[in-house]
């Protein structure tokens, strides 16, 4: 009589992600590619509403924006329930909970902001809406660059994911609303990209484009499969953001942008601090090697708060302490 051999169970890797169709999108990419790279293992994804997903009726600068999308799979990360989670980068805040890190930044795509118009207006560009024109958006950073350029539009918040918003854009409750170009291309949605804004009209948000995957701490099996997706180029540049976001930023929302280039092995990092209302705003640059990609980031920042960024960041932190 014959023996069967007795077969040795799959080793499960748990990923964690918000049930958004963006999210999904992103955290399935990542684990069909991480699939690919190990046949061997099998992996399941966990979903959840984090706290960003469930209020949709307050501005998220009214409810803070740290771990809005992230602090319930962090949790869960934590507790061991999954392995590691997939964000958009931008939506990972700069400072992680004791035992949490950055594992791996993904490949960037287009980090850029975008106008996406109704179709009443798609013979104009940003800068030829009529006065009053309104336009959606639910960031701050977005919020005081348009204020500053064009004072002569009218501002709207704007909540929801990116279908619904695209809904209330069609159905004439805004005249144009802004989005990422990122998540319009991953979503297939590209064609909907009317105008992509040049940087010296919005500097575009921390880390935007990019997926960040964050895990345990010293976890080294986790820390060896992600580091196959790992995007050098992306993640110097994305480091240099958020040490720059880091230096700044004083646990409220702040207009704050950024835009990196990268040629050869010199990175370049501009940024800008803005007042809420768009009048008041310091911009600079700083250059140097990409491997001291954090340094260069703590450095940008020390030069605008010397410049009146930090009368800026004071001013917002006793409004919203008022």
């Amino acid at each position: 009589m014959s023996t069967s051999a007795v077969a040795t169970p799959t080793r499960t890797i748990r990923i964690g992600s918000r049930k958004s169709q963006l999210a999904l999108v992103q955290t399935h990419w990542v684990r069909d590619e991480l699939q690919k790279h190990f046949p061997e293992l099998s992996f399941e994804v966990k979903t959840m509403d984090t706290q960003g997903d469930k209020v949709l009726d307050v501005s998220l600068s009214k409810i803070g924006d740290k771990g809005l999308f992230t602090q319930e799979l962090e949790n869960c990360m934590i507790d061991g329930e999954i392995d590691f989670a997939v964000h958009s980068l931008k939506d990972l805040p700069t400072r992680l909970p004791a035992g949490l890190m950055l594992g791996c930044v993904t490949e960037r795509e287009d980090p850029a902001d975008a106008l996406v118009v109704h179709q009443q207006h798609k013979d104009k560009q940003i800068d030829t809406l009529p006065p009053g024109a309104i336009i959606g958006t639910s960031s701050l950073r977005r919020l005081a660059q348009l204020r500053h350029h064009y004072p002569h539009l009218s501002f709207k918040d704007i909540r929801g994911n990116l279908n619904t918003r695209l809904r209330k854009l069609d159905e004439g409750q805004y005249d144009g609303i802004i989005l990422a170009v990122a998540g319009l291309e991953r979503l297939g949605m590209g064609d909907r990209v009317h105008q992509i804004l040049p940087s010296d009209v919005s500097l575009h948000a921390v880390g935007q484009g990019a997926l960040g995957i964050e895990c345990r701490e010293g976890d080294e099996e986790i820390l060896a499969l992600l580091k196959v997706l790992e995007h050098v180029p992306t993640a110097q540049r994305c480091y240099a953001e958020r040490a720059f976001l880091r230096e700044l930023e004083g646990g409220c929302q702040v207009p704050i942008g950024v835009n990196t280039v990268l040629e050869a092995d010199t990175l370049t990092l501009s940024g800008i601090v803005a007042s809420l209302d768009g009048q008041q705003m310091v911009r600079g640059t700083v250059q140097g090697p990409a491997t001291t990609a954090e340094a260069l980031g703590t450095q940008l920042a020390q030069q605008l708060r010397g410049e009146g960024a930090q009368a800026i960041l004071d001013e917002i932190t006793a409004m919203n302490r008022a």
